[in-house]
């Protein structure tokens, strides 16, 4: 029998007819036979992922964790602003690098792959598979795995592990908001606190969902059996315990995150590169994005059974508020909406199909894997339209991230680098494929980026030592010390500082030799190299 011609029981099971009788196939051989034509974009996109360079983000971040595991202490040492959570979840491929020969990209690239498995086994069990149209259905199959691969460059970015781990809870919140129960809600919840927390901004998808869930409760079963409902729900319980048990940790484990890194962030990092909602929205990447899903996300309210779409158009709203939050405008930070933008018209476009089946000559003879096939191909599509992929990974050899990895891989493999850069990219992942160690107590010069962020009132072009603040005196006194306690092997100094010209251009090291510790060892160090906007420079031995 045809894989169009196969029919569903009242209980969900797919049967076939074999020789005249009817047999139910293994599961497993059953999903393999239906799902190959839609995991056909999967070819495609999962080399892109694996493919260098790796997200710069992601590499400082996996850069961060590993100097931590090597000793040096987070927010005492290594100071950032992004809360302990994924420094944490960072650990495990640092660690596998460091007992085994994976180098430590290939590590965190195969921890992603196993969460983003974990995460498409947990959709499939938070679906009512049985209620779905065919189409519907075998698409929904492999949704998450267009989630995990669907990133392009902005693979492990903060954004696309919350919308990877939010996706089992928005298809149990669809179940839930109609008074059905998850098979596994400790595991959903869980797995949704944990990449919900990464950042506190994404807590508003979070809301939005279970405020549609108990509504949906009570326009179901009525006021008192929604409420009990609600309160039997383990779900919302497991997640508000764990978000509980985090932010009691952290000021116990983390006492410099709340005692000088938020002060910092907020009095420097926070209005760095600042956008208003207006300007975020008319950005041409989050303005296609907003576009896609606020009209769609409307329509998931109109009368029907709509749970799922309702669902998905509020993910994406969520994601929507938490990169207004944030006011940066930056790719990632509008991934997630558009992850959840293009499900929900992906998923209304499959309910749609099967709806207009037998109605539509011609329409009900498509067999559901070729349609949910061409659903995952649009989707898919979405990411070489307006992303970076897979346009910077094939430039890949000629960009000046892996110009500078060969250049540290042969005058610096294994050893010291300080970076005097206010950007992460291309330094990371650079420093990452090149093994070589960082130095810098931060990943870049964002402090002096944020107290030089305005000219002087005295026309002066640096501050002098009395009259600087402590942010910047961190970073004057600390670079000096390392810098003399162990001189690297490599000083790369940006030649664009990031910072507004003052009568005259901020200069790194001229404002470093205002040390006389600095100044002493920087005698020893001489100019070998002048690469893009960069100038290297080596310590004579």
């Amino acid at each position: 029998m045809q894989l169009d011609q196969m029919e569903t029981e009242p209980s969900g099971r797919a049967i076939t007819a074999e020789r005249g009788r009817w047999t139910t196939p293994s599961r497993p051989l059953r999903i393999q036979l239906r799902l190959w034509p839609a995991v056909l974009p999967f070819a495609v996109l999962l080399p892109v992922v694996l493919a260098p360079p790796a997200n710069h983000d992601a590499a400082a971040v996996l850069d961060f964790s590993q100097r931590w595991l090597a000793g040096e202490p987070l927010y005492d040492r290594l100071v950032d602003v992004n809360p302990p959570l994924i420094f944490i979840l960072n650990l495990i491929p640092a660690a596998i690098a460091r007992v085994t020969p994976l180098g430590a990209i290939p590590a965190l690239q195969l921890c992603l792959l196993g969460w983003g498995l974990f995460c498409w086994v947990l959709s499939f069990r938070a679906r009512e598979r049985r209620i779905e149209g065919r189409a519907e259905r075998t698409f929904l199959d492999v949704l998450p795995g267009l989630f995990l691969l669907g990133a392009g460059y902005d693979f492990g970015q903060r954004e696309h592990l919350m919308a990877i781990a939010a996706l089992p809870y928005v298809f149990s919140a669809a179940q839930r908001s109609q008074g059905r129960q998850s098979s596994v809600p400790v595991r959903i919840g869980l797995n949704a606190a944990i990449g919900l927390a990464l950042k506190p901004y994404f807590l508003a998808l979070a809301g939005l969902v279970e405020i549609a869930v108990l509504a949906g409760r009570f326009q179901a079963s009525g006021f008192r059996a929604g409420l009990h409902q609600a309160l039997a729900d383990r779900i919302p319980l497991v997640m508000l315990l764990a978000w509980a048990t985090y932010l009691a940790s952290v000021p116990l484990l983390f006492p410099a995150y709340f005692t000088f890194v938020i002060p910092l962030a907020w009095t420097l990092y926070i209005g760095l590169g600042g956008l208003s909602p207006v300007q975020l929205l008319l950005m041409p990447r989050m303005a296609l994005a907003a576009s896609l899903l606020l009209p769609l996300a409307a329509t998931a309210f109109l009368p029907g059974d709509r749970a799922l779409p309702r669902m998905l158009g509020l993910a994406g709203l969520g994601a929507l508020i938490a990169a207004l939050v944030q006011h940066k405008g930056y790719s990632y930070h509008i991934l997630p909406v558009e992850l959840f933008g293009c499900a929900l018209v992906t998923v209304i476009l499959a309910q749609v199909s099967d709806r207009a089946r037998g109605r539509i000559p011609g329409l009900g003879h498509v067999p559901p894997a070729w349609a949910a096939a061409g659903l995952a191909f649009l989707f898919a599509l979405y990411s070489p339209a307006v992303g970076e992929a897979p346009w910077r990974e094939l430039g890949y050899g000629r960009s000046p991230a892996e110009g500078l990895a060969a250049l540290l891989e042969r005058q610096a493999s294994g050893q010291k680098v300080l970076v005097l850069s206010p950007g992460v990219y291309p330094i990371y992942p650079a420093l990452n494929y090149a093994g070589a160690h960082p130095t810098l107590r931060t990943m870049n010069l964002w402090i002096l980026q944020g107290v030089y962020a305005q000219c002087l009132p005295n026309g002066e072009r640096y501050r002098e030592g009395a009259a600087m603040g402590a942010a910047e005196r961190s970073v004057f006194q600390g670079v000096a010390e390392d810098f003399a306690a162990a001189p690297p092997a490599v000083v790369i100094v940006d030649k664009q500082p990031g910072i507004p010209w003052c009568g005259q251009e901020f200069n790194f090291i001229a404002y470093f030799t205002r040390n006389p510790q600095f100044a002493a060892v920087w005698k020893r160090y001489r100019l070998t190299n002048d690469y893009d906007r960069y100038r290297i420079y080596t310590l004579r031995q």
